[in-house]
């Protein structure tokens, strides 16, 4: 690894932080790039602001970039609109850049499963995100296969950790509520198995990817740690806390009615087997050529519940 080289981060939300917190760690020279939001970082990284959706300014700004980070993505309502011509630009930009493109995926291009998660399973989802991840993932993959952009797309299940607001543990609806006294608020079924990637963990997964170029043209499941309930690891919460575990899980009745009125749970209505059904995610390709080094759970918990403690979230 060449200290030296520039790597930068497209997207300033939790996840891109917490890639850009991982390089700082390991001595890379960092920046990172959103539309028009101020954000704090550290004076040693540059901070830019740029439509990086446009080849031409996302080649700009990724000039002497070694490796750029695509952590960035539209509002959850406007996905099939604006994800695709986002992931273009960012891709033209790279490629003009001559710089390796990491791609932060998720898991909705897969669609339902019965089995866990794991690499060689083809695309089956038939719903609006899941279609437009399964094509923007595509397309990258087309790009590498052509050789016109060397990329790699790593992929993990709901993340939680410092940071993280939106997500089943999001810090608003678990850890907030938590330290307040209240009960938790999450929806579908929390008792049946369900994979969460601590936030520094998919970060330092990113990078190991970034960092391998034997990695490049494949995609690589993330590893977390131990798979296990929703409901265990919010009873961990407020073990911690050392105050009694309470939860209010809203059925899937719930679910259908707040959709009919919230745009935004109406997106994730298309995606309620996440939510209901078991979501495992099997990583052993990642593990065997990167090791195990994950973060545990409890560890985890202790961690985002310091960063709440402290935030003016």
């Amino acid at each position: 690894m060449n200290a030296n080289q520039l790597h930068v981060v497209v997207g300033s939300g939790p996840l891109g932080v917490a890639v850009m917190n991982e390089l700082l760690k390991r001595g890379i020279r960092t920046k990172v790039v959103n539309l028009n939001s101020i954000v704090d970082v550290p004076p040693e990284v540059e901070l830019t602001h740029a439509n990086v959706g446009d080849a031409e300014q996302a080649s700009e700004v990724f000039k002497g970039a070694a490796v750029v980070y695509h952590c960035a993505k539209p509002n959850y309502t406007k996905w099939p609109e604006e994800f695709p011509r986002l992931t273009k630009g960012i891709m033209e930009g790279a490629m003009k850049a001559e710089a390796k493109l990491v791609y932060a995926d998720n898991l909705y291009m897969y669609g339902p499963s019965k089995e866990a998660y794991h690499e060689k399973m083809p695309n089956q989802a038939v719903e609006r995100k899941g279609l437009t991840r399964a094509q923007m993932a595509d397309e990258i993959l087309k790009a590498y296969r052509s050789g016109k952009l060397r990329a790699v797309i790593g992929r993990g299940s709901d993340f939680y950790g410092p940071g993280v607001l939106h997500s089943i543990l999001g810090g608003d609806m678990v850890f907030k509520k938590a330290l307040q006294g209240k009960p938790a608020q999450v929806i579908g079924n929390i008792d049946v198995p369900h994979t969460h990637i601590y936030i520094q963990d998919f970060a330092a997964g990113l990078v190991n990817l970034a960092l391998a170029d034997d990695a490049l043209g494949q995609i690589w499941h993330l590893a977390s740690a131990e798979t296990t309930t929703t409901r265990n690891l919010i009873s961990q919460v407020y073990s911690q806390l050392q105050i009694p575990s309470k939860v209010r899980a809203a059925p899937s009745l719930v679910f259908q009615l707040m959709s009919l009125f919230n745009p935004f749970m109406r997106e994730m209505k298309e995606v309620e087997y996440i939510y209901t059904t078991p979501y495992v995610v099997n990583h052993s390709k990642y593990v065997q050529k990167f090791g195990d080094h994950t973060t545990p759970h409890a560890q985890a918990i202790s961690e985002t519940i310091d960063w709440f403690r402290s935030s003016k979230h």
